[in-house]
C-alpha cells in the first residue's frame, strides 16, 4: 500500500494562519456580542461573512485571499476541523436531553415537530412555483423540483446553532429548550430524507425504494443504539470512572459520538444524527460521565464550535443581494420561511395548551435555519437546482433566522416562569453551566 506524503509546509502554514484568524476573529466578535446582549453565536456567525466574499472578499479579494485558502484542499483542512466541531457540539447538546421529559411530552413533541414541519413545507412549495424563473439553477428540469427543494429548505431547523444558542443563553435546561430540541431533530431528520428524495428527482428521477431503506436503516440505527450501544456504554464507562483522570471518559465519548455519526453517515443518513445519537445514548450512563465530559464541553464551546460557525460563512456571497429581482424574492422568501415555522410552532403549542409566550418562544428556536440550511444551498447548487442567486437567498434565510432566535427568545422566555422540574434539572446541568461560562457567554 502507498503511503501519502506528508502534508507540504505551505499548505500546513496556510491552514495554521486560517485557524488562527477565523478564531481570532470569531472569538472577538462574540465577545463584542455578549457586550451587546446578545449570545456569542452572533458574532461567530458574522465572521465568515466578514472575512469571506460577502465583505472582505468583496473589498480587498488579495488580502482575503492570503488569509483564508482559495484552493479547494486547503479550504477541505478547514472543513474537517468545522466537521469535528459540529459533530462534537450535537453529540454534547445530545448528552443534555432529558428523556423522561422527551417521553412525558411525547404527544407535544409530536404535534410541535409535525406542525412545524408541514406548514413551512407547503408554504415553500407553494412560493416555489412563483420563483423558479429567478432563483431556480441552470440544470433544472422543471418547476415542481425547485418547488419541493424550496420546500425542504423551508422545513428544515438547524440542531447545531439552536444548540449553541440554548448554550449561550443558559435555557438548555428549559422545558422549551427540551421541546425545541426534541421537534427540531425530528424535522431535521425527516428534512434529511425529503432531501434525499428531492435529490432523486433532481438526478435519476424518485426512487421512493431508496428513500424507504433510509427509513428502515435509520429506525434499525436507533434500536441498535439503544439496545446494543446503551449497555456497552454503560459497561465501558463504569470501568473508565474508576480513573482519576476525565481522560478516558473523554476518550470513550469522542470515539462513540464521532463513531455513530461516521456509521450513519455510510448509511447514506446525515452524520449529525449519529452523533446526536450517541450524544443521548451517553446521557444514559450516569451522572459521573456527565461530570468527567466538562473539558471537552470547555474545548468545543470555546474553540471548536466558534471555528465551525466562522467557516460556515465563508461560502456567502451576500452581494448578488445587488440585483432588485433577486432582492425582491430574498424578502419573500424570508417572510414566507419565518412565517411559515412561527405560525407551526404557535399552532402546535396552542393546540398542546401551551401559553402564546411558550408558542412565541417554540417559533424562535425552531425557526433558526443556520448551517443546516447552507448545507441543503450548497446541495441545491451542486445539482443545478439552484442558481447562484437561489443559492444566496437560501443562505440570507440561514444568516437572518440564526440571528433572530437570540433577542426573540429572551424576549418570550422572560415571560414563562421556571418551575421545580427545570429547576432540578438546572442542578444537574451545573457543570454545563461551568464550562458555558468560561467562553464568555451570557447569562
Amino acid at each position: 500500500m502507498a503511503i501519502a506524503p506528508p502534508l507540504p509546509a505551505s499548505v500546513l502554514l496556510h491552514f495554521l494562519v486560517a485557524v488562527v484568524v477565523l478564531l481570532a476573529v470569531a472569538r472577538t466578535l462574540g465577545a463584542l456580542s455578549v457586550q451587546f446582549g446578545l449570545p456569542s453565536i452572533v458574532g461567530e456567525l458574522f465572521t465568515g461573512v466578514l472575512l469571506g466574499p460577502s465583505l472582505l472578499g468583496w473589498i480587498a479579494p488579495d488580502v482575503a485571499s492570503w488569509i483564508l485558502p482559495s484552493a479547494p484542499e486547503q479550504m477541505h483542512l478547514l472543513d474537517a476541523v468545522a466537521q469535528l466541531g459540529l459533530l462534537l457540539l450535537v453529540g454534547l447538546t445530545g448528552t443534555h436531553i432529558d428523556m423522561t421529559t422527551v417521553r412525558r411530552q411525547g404527544r407535544t413533541v409530536a404535534i410541535v415537530s409535525l406542525s412545524g414541519l408541514l406548514i413551512p413545507l407547503g408554504l415553500g412549495i407553494a412560493l416555489g412555483f412563483g420563483l423558479v424563473s429567478v432563483l431556480g439553477g441552470a440544470s433544472l428540469t422543471g418547476p415542481l423540483v425547485f418547488s419541493l427543494f424550496l420546500g425542504v429548505a423551508m422545513c428544515v431547523t438547524a440542531i447545531p446553532v439552536i444548540a449553541k444558542t440554548l448554550t449561550d443563553m443558559r435555557l438548555l435546561h428549559r422545558n422549551i429548550g427540551q421541546l425545541t430540541l426534541s421537534a427540531g431533530m425530528i424535522d431535521d431528520t425527516v428534512g434529511w430524507l425529503l432531501l434525499s428524495l428531492v435529490s432523486a428527482a433532481a438526478t435519476t428521477g424518485i426512487a421512493l425504494g431508496h428513500i424507504g431503506l433510509s427509513v428502515i436503516v435509520m429506525i434499525g440505527f436507533v434500536l441498535v443504539a439503544a439496545l446494543v450501544g446503551r449497555p456497552v456504554l454503560r459497561w465501558v464507562t463504569a470501568r473508565t470512572t474508576r480513573s482519576d483522570s476525565p481522560g478516558p471518559t473523554l476518550g470513550v465519548a469522542v470515539i462513540a459520538i464521532v463513531g455513530c455519526a461516521a456509521a450513519t453517515h455510510a448509511a447514506h443518513l446525515e452524520a449529525i444524527f449519529g452523533a446526536f445519537v450517541a450524544g443521548i445514548v451517553l446521557a444514559t450512563t450516569g451522572t459521573a460521565v456527565q461530570k468527567r465530559l466538562a473539558p471537552l464541553r470547555t474545548v468545543t464551546l470555546s474553540v471548536l464550535a466558534p471555528l465551525f460557525l466562522a467557516t460556515a460563512g465563508l461560502r456567502m456571497d451576500l452581494t448578488a443581494l445587488t440585483e432588485l429581482p433577486v432582492l425582491g424574492a430574498a424578502m419573500l422568501v424570508l417572510v414566507v420561511a419565518i412565517a411559515g415555522k412561527f405560525a407551526g410552532a404557535y399552532l402546535a403549542a396552542r393546540l398542546c395548551r401551551l401559553s402564546r409566550w411558550e408558542g412565541l418562544a417554540l417559533g424562535a428556536g425552531m425557526n433558526s435555519r443556520g448551517v443546516v440550511e447552507v448545507i441543503i444551498a450548497l446541495t441545491g447548487l451542486r445539482l443545478g437546482v439552484l442558481s447562484t442567486a437561489g443559492y444566496t437567498v437560501i443562505v440570507l434565510v440561514a444568516l437572518v433566522t440564526s440571528l433572530m432566535a437570540p433577542p426573540l427568545l429572551r424576549f418570550a422566555m422572560n415571560h414563562v416562569e421556571q418551575d421545580e422540574t427545570e429547576r432540578l434539572r438546572a442542578l444537574e446541568h451545573a457543570v454545563w453551566a461551568g464550562a458555558a461560562k468560561h467562553t464568555g457567554s451570557p447569562g
